[in-house]
């Protein structure tokens, strides 16, 4: 990694060890960078404590913090990690010390310019979210089948209209389409049922972390 990408800064909010609770590679074990800030404010967010504060971080030493822990696979999230701009240069870095990396993004901003190793993992933001309006569309193309949508569904309209995204867009011949229930919110075995009714090509996720540590911060 050269020199001057190794002193990068990046404001981060936590960095942990634990299962990953959402995605295609839920439940295994996972190293979790967490960066602080975020443009949005989504109504069910759980991550509002990485809105502000964290410290400040070299790539060089986040990698230390990540060796630690020898991990196979690597998840940088936030907040909205891509509203950093040195996070495209941190994703590379990962993926040059051979872990499996992932990237979990609001969908609010352009993912063009990620590293084609990363996995990413690109939130759709639903009506009930209060942030669709946010969704950067322009997105969709650059999409392959490495990478993953995610609905957070909130109610039975959030549902259809997913589903109507879903068609619209052909988002299943893209790459793998996951919808999960907001925590809390929206019944998991209604949502099942109505994926079940409509035959949807998609992958149903319950929020793993949630159910085991109730989203405690460093899990």
């Amino acid at each position: 990694m050269p020199c001057q990408d190794s002193d990068k800064q990046l404001r981060v909010s936590e960095v942990f060890y634990s299962l990953q609770g959402e995605t295609s590679r839920i439940g295994l074990p996972t190293v979790f960078i967490r960066l602080t800030g975020c443009p949005l404010r989504c109504t069910y967010c759980d991550t509002t404590y990485a809105f502000s504060g964290g410290q400040d971080c070299s790539i060089a030493d986040i990698l230390k913090q990540v060796a630690a822990y020898a991990p196979h696979y690597v998840t940088v999230t936030g907040g909205e990690p891509l509203a950093q701009k040195n996070c495209r240069p941190l994703l590379a870095a990962l993926c040059d010390a051979g872990y499996e990396v992932s990237l979990e993004t609001s969908g609010a901003l352009e993912i063009g310019e990620v590293d084609p190793r990363v996995m990413r993992v690109v939130d759709i933001k639903t009506p009930a979210s209060g942030e669709a309006g946010k969704n950067c569309w322009e997105n969709l193309p650059l999409l392959t089948r490495h990478d993953e949508i995610k609905f957070v569904l909130c109610d039975e309209n959030d549902y259809r209209w997913a589903k109507q995204i879903l068609r619209q867009h052909h988002l299943d011949e893209k790459c793998a389409v996951l919808f999960s229930p907001a925590h809390g919110t929206l019944d998991a075995t209604c949502l099942a049922e109505w994926i079940l009714r409509d035959r949807l090509p998609v992958r149903m996720l319950l929020q793993l972390h949630k159910l085991l540590w109730n989203n405690a911060p460093g899990h």
